[in-house]
């Protein structure tokens, strides 16, 4: 009883059940769990030498790996142990061959320091042989000296002033020879290379000659449009006059009606309006008046326009808005005929290809002949030389020295001090003198030089004068034997004064009295 309830504890309540249901299954079922148990346990130790089995194969390849990982650590461990001792050993081998160098060089100092002890030595020898020489040498030049005053009669110091001069004669005229040759020379190759480079520079530039006058003239379709110019009682016309500054002629002339004014801005702006103001058909004091600003705002912008593109065409860069409106303005402005702008711009193609042939910067050339003459536009007019004036407006808006150099000293008026200046002085005359360029009336030209020359041929001791550039410069020669030094320029600042007081001009005119003294030998 006590085994069936053990076994009643145990087994499943299945088999509880059963053994409840029926006594007669309780051995059957008794035998079967002990089968069942069995197996359990055979299987159970399957399980277990199998896990212990895997364990074994499992433990083994642990250590393995270790083994594997312990021996990869061991190689890298011994391979930077090698790298090290490497270095060690490269360094070492570096500061053994370091050491031997070190050791050469004390060595072959030392060695070098020995001989040049051993020439030390002896060239104090040397030296003492040639001190003990130089001793004998002047004692013996010293009799021998004296044996020479001896023979002679001359002493050392007459001898040799004798020598020294004449091999300084003979020198001088050896010089003068070859200096009066090379001059020569020079001057040849010099003009004839100016010649060639100032015609190829005209050649290379040839412009339309413009001339201009005083006087404009307004045509219109008929006569009946000169009594509307003129108005009621002229009031038209008195508006007009003086809004413009410009003198309208209204006379006789069929279909005609002429402007008369020197400023040829204000000519173009009344031609303008006027244009406008018969175009139109009003024609009344205020009408007058409103049409003339819009002319003159019309033309101011003109001279704008026409500064930037003169400016564009000769590739000049960076010029003041002041001295492009300058340059434009010169569109307006002739000198003797000669359109100012057309001049300007000939003077800079001029100057550009001259400073080219000279090896000269071509482009700041360019810039100084496009600038000479803007002392000649200015808004004010002060009693200053254009080219003073266009100096002093190009030092103003911070042009560079060279210019303002060319522009003040291209009639003289001050000293050059760069190689753009003379050029810009040539090519200023090659194109103011062009035939057909300047219009001039002869006998007026004539007449004022004429009178330059007598008036300082007047003078006490003037013996020669001459006018030249155009009258810009009076030259006088006079008698050294009459003037002196002092007298000259006191004759200068006379003869100035008297043209200032007696004459009517253009600019300014440049007094030089030359006082020549000469010198005259001849050779039999």
């Amino acid at each position: 009883m006590t085994i069936i309830t053990t076994i009643l504890g145990v087994v499943s309540l299945p088999i509880v059940a059963t053994i409840a249901a029926g006594s007669g299954f309780i051995v059957g079922g008794v035998i079967s769990y002990f089968i069942w148990d069995k197996a359990l346990h055979n299987k159970s130790t399957k399980i277990i030498k199998e896990a212990e089995t895997e364990a074994e194969v499992i433990r083994k390849d642990k250590i393995l790996q270790a083994k594997e990982k312990f021996l990869h650590l061991k190689s890298e461990h011994e391979k930077e142990i090698n790298e090290r001792n490497n270095k060690l050993i490269a360094a070492e081998n570096k500061f053994k061959q370091k050491e031997i160098a070190l050791s050469q060089k004390i060595e072959e100092n030392q060695r070098m320091k020995k001989e040049l002890d051993a020439i030390r030595d002896n060239l104090q020898i040397q030296m003492d042989l040639v001190e003990k020489r130089s001793e004998e040498l002047d004692k013996t030049h010293k009799q021998q000296v004296e044996q020479l005053e001896a023979i002679s009669g001359l002493s050392a110091e007459e001898a040799k002033e004798q020598l020294t001069e004449s091999l300084k004669a003979e020198a001088k005229t050896e010089a003068m020879s070859q200096i009066n040759e090379i001059m020569e020379e020079s001057k040849m190759t010099a003009n004839k290379e100016a010649k060639r480079i100032v015609v190829q520079t005209v050649q290379r530039v040839a412009t339309e000659t413009a001339v201009e006058n005083s006087v404009t003239v307004f045509n219109i379709d008929s006569d009946e449009i000169k009594g509307r110019i003129i108005g009621r009682e002229g009031r038209n016309i008195r508006a007009l006059e003086a809004a413009t500054g410009v003198e309208i002629i209204v006379d006789d002339t069929p279909e005609a009606i002429i402007l008369s004014a020197f400023d040829p801005v204000r000519r173009e702006t009344a031609r303008l309006a006027l244009h406008q103001l018969v175009t139109d058909g009003r024609i009344h004091p205020a009408r007058i008046e409103e049409v003339v600003q819009k002319t003159q705002k019309q033309i101011e912008d003109e001279i704008i326009e026409v500064g930037k593109r003169t400016a564009i065409d000769l590739g000049v860069h960076g010029l003041h808005p002041e001295i492009i409106r300058l340059i434009g303005k010169m569109k307006y402005r002739s000198s003797y005929g000669q359109n100012l702008l057309q001049h300007s711009r000939e003077v800079a193609n001029l100057s550009a290809i001259m400073a080219s042939e000279l090896g000269l910067n071509p482009k700041l050339a360019k810039r100084a002949g496009l600038l000479h003459d803007i002392g000649k536009v200015p808004d004010d007019e002060p009693e200053l030389p254009h080219a003073i004036l266009g100096m002093k407006i190009a030092e103003k808006f911070k042009e560079k020295p060279e210019v303002c150099n060319a522009i003040g000293a291209h009639h003289d008026e001050i000293e050059m001090t760069s190689l753009i200046s003379p050029i810009v002085q040539v090519c200023d005359a090659i194109s103011g003198a062009r035939p057909g360029a300047r219009r001039e009336v002869v006998e007026s030209y004539i007449k004022r030089l004429k009178n330059l020359e007598e008036l300082a041929l007047a003078h006490p001791g003037v013996m020669k004068t001459y006018a030249i550039q155009a009258g810009r410069e009076l030259r006088v020669i006079v008698g050294s034997e009459k003037i002196s030094d002092t007298d000259a320029e006191k004759l200068s600042y006379e003869i100035s004064q008297k043209i200032q007081n007696e004459m009517t001009y253009p600019g300014q005119i440049k007094i030089t009295v030359i006082r020549e003294t000469r010198a005259i030998n001849y050779a039999k």
